[in-house]
C-alpha cells in the first residue's frame, strides 16, 4: 500500500503522526475550504489517526494517505480517498500544508494515488469535488486530467454559508491514454 514517487512517500498513517495533523489542520488557512474548523485540536487529531490506521485502502470507504517527504521523513498533508462499495469508483481528496503548497507536493501526490487507483486497483472512474471560491484544488485537477462535470450552485452548507461545489471526473480510459 505504500506509494512512492521521486520525492513523497505515501503511507498508512502513525500514531506518532496526530501532532502534525493537528498543527497543520489546525492553520485557518488549510481548513478554509475543509469540512473542518481550525483549531484541530490534538484530541481529534489522535481520534482521526486512529480512524486512519484502521482502514483499509482495497475495501470500500475511506483512506487517508499520509504524504511524507523522502528528504526529512516529514509529514506535510494527506490524500484522501473514498472507496465506493462497487470497487470500480472512488472520490479523492487532499490537503497540503501552508509550509509546502506551491511546490507541486501536491500534483505528486494526488498523481502517486492516481495511479494506484487506475492501474493496481482497476478503477473505473475517480471524482473529486471541491468548493467553487478554491481555485488551487479546482487548478490542481484540471492539471491532472480532470473534466470539471458539474458546478452545483449553493450546494453546501458549511461554516455558516451556502456555498456552490464544482464536481470534477476522471476515467481510467483518460489517466491511461498513452499506454
Amino acid at each position: 500500500m505504500l506509494i512512492t514517487t521521486d520525492r513523497l512517500l505515501l503511507r498508512r498513517f502513525r500514531a506518532a503522526d496526530a501532532p502534525v495533523l493537528a498543527e497543520y489542520r489546525s492553520d485557518p488557512d488549510v481548513a478554509r475550504y475543509q469540512s473542518w474548523d481550525a483549531p484541530f485540536p490534538l484530541l481529534r487529531a489522535e481520534t482521526a489517526v486512529a480512524n486512519f490506521m484502521a482502514s483499509d485502502p482495497d475495501k470500500p470507504g475511506w483512506f487517508q494517505y499520509a504524504i511524507e517527504r523522502i528528504a526529512d521523513k516529514a509529514l506535510i498533508g494527506d490524500v484522501a480517498v473514498h472507496l465506493h462499495d462497487n470497487l470500480q469508483q472512488a472520490e479523492i481528496g487532499f490537503t497540503l500544508a501552508t509550509a509546502h503548497q506551491k511546490q507541486g507536493y501536491a500534483a505528486e501526490a494526488v498523481r502517486g494515488v492516481l495511479d494506484r487507483l487506475f492501474r493496481l486497483q482497476g478503477l473505473h472512474k475517480v471524482a473529486g469535488e471541491c468548493d467553487a471560491r478554491n481555485l488551487p484544488s479546482a487548478a490542481l485537477m484540471r492539471r491532472l486530467g480532470f473534466t470539471q462535470e458539474g458546478h452545483l450552485r449553493e450546494q453546501t452548507f458549511i461554516k455558516g454559508e451556502w456555498t456552490d461545489d464544482l464536481i470534477f471526473g476522471l476515467l481510467a480510459t483518460e489517466w491511461l491514454k498513452d499506454e
